[in-house]
């Protein structure tokens, strides 16, 4: 590899984290607190609904802090999978499976966020009524014991993919430096997926019960 092609692949893989974590983390936690609010009811989770609908520029916004970041973010996360050589069961130690888990769970969340997005912002696209009542069309689609069961993997995939990236971002950024860090800060980021994961599981609930 030449000096060149390894400085862009070093900076690519740095703002590839960057976008992971500054704009897509903090959007995806802020995203399971509001639909946790479903648990209120339908009259809190739809005013909360209307009350982000009427951010000035909120399609600006979306665009630049989202889906721009998702797309780049997705691209680049493919380009890493297909220059990857993770084989987990030929070489099955740990940092091996995550690494396989992380790439995988990611192709899982394109798919999981393409069905998202077309049952909430392309469906009121298509049905503007729909932003009227977030809440019952929320309800109504998680009804179904399928669409149900894919939002939870879904859910806990993404979850997962938050917090090890940021455990392996730690790493990118220089902040763990050797192996015992690597561990504890590892470590640190279980609980945060799995408060982040019990938090959006409440979301779920919420829409059916």
């Amino acid at each position: 590899m030449s000096a060149s092609l390894h400085n862009r692949h070093f900076l690519y893989r740095r703002i590839h984290s960057l976008l992971g974590l500054v704009p897509l983390g903090i959007f995806m936690v802020f995203h399971l607190w509001q639909n946790s609010q479903a648990r209120l009811g339908a009259a809190h989770y739809n005013a909360l609904v209307a009350k982000m609908a009427e951010i000035n520029y909120l399609l600006v916004f979306e665009a630049t802090l989202v889906v721009v970041p998702l797309l780049l973010h997705a691209a680049y996360g493919l380009v890493i999978l297909g220059s990857g050589t993770a084989e987990p069961l030929r070489y099955s130690y740990r940092r091996n499976w995550l690494y396989w888990l992380q790439r995988m769970s990611g192709i899982a969340m394109i798919a999981f966020v393409a069905l998202h997005l077309g049952l909430t912002r392309i469906a009121a696209i298509i049905d503007p009524s729909i932003y009227n009542d977030m809440y019952s069309h929320m309800q109504h689609s998680l009804s179904q014991p399928v669409t149900f069961g894919v939002y939870m993997v879904g859910l806990w995939l993404s979850v997962f993919h938050l917090a090890n990236g940021l455990a392996t971002a730690a790493i990118t950024w220089g902040l763990t430096t050797n192996a015992a860090a690597q561990r504890r800060f590892g470590l640190l980021c279980i609980p945060f997926g799995l408060v982040l994961g019990a938090l959006g599981t409440q979301g779920l609930i919420g829409f059916v019960l």
